[in-house]
């Protein structure tokens, strides 16, 4: 057998079950203080979870795809995508960053405004005029780093864990 059709080994699955585990607390981290903590999210925050969301169901697929000994190049496969998901989650979360600094412009609709009041209204009735928090202003900053900043280095080291998994000689 070729390093392309042997089966994945352990490291692997290792890679991929740390990898599902990570991202999936990271992206939970980031539910939680929106839901629990209070901090509303804004568009570019939005944005930013999406390799997340795409990143774990993918990292299950890579732990099944390996444990199941189906071809190496399968679950390598899906670990170079979790680590290229990982990578544009790192260039989001840079741009965010640049923005909260002012070294850049961000998006000309991340306007800021403030929670609205439902009045008694349902959720889906008061959707239209919840105006989401401007993208440039750092709704928490923890040892000098927002969210924003924390995402970088989570998806920094992510990716190089993805990219280290799939490269590594089983």
């Amino acid at each position: 057998m070729t390093a392309v059709t042997a089966p994945s080994g352990r490291l692997q699955t290792l890679t991929a079950a740390f990898l599902l585990v990570a991202m999936a607390a990271t992206v939970g981290a980031a539910l939680g203080f929106e839901h629990i903590g209070g901090y509303m999210p804004c568009k570019l925050c939005l944005e930013q979870r999406l390799p997340y969301y795409i990143g774990v169901p993918l990292m299950a697929l890579a732990v099944v795809s390996s444990t199941l000994h189906w071809p190496g190049v399968v679950s390598r496969g899906l670990l170079v995508v979790g680590g290229l998901l990982m990578a544009y989650g790192l260039y989001l979360g840079v741009f965010h960053a640049g923005v909260e600094w002012a070294w850049w412009p961000g998006p000309t609709d991340c306007a800021a405004g403030a929670n609205v009041d439902t009045g008694g209204a349902g959720v889906l009735d008061a959707i239209n005029t919840v105006i989401p928090p401007s993208c440039d202003k750092a709704a928490l900053r923890f040892l000098g780093l927002s969210f924003a900043g924390w995402n970088v280095i989570a998806s920094l080291m992510l990716a190089a864990v993805a990219f280290r998994g799939a490269f590594a000689k089983a």
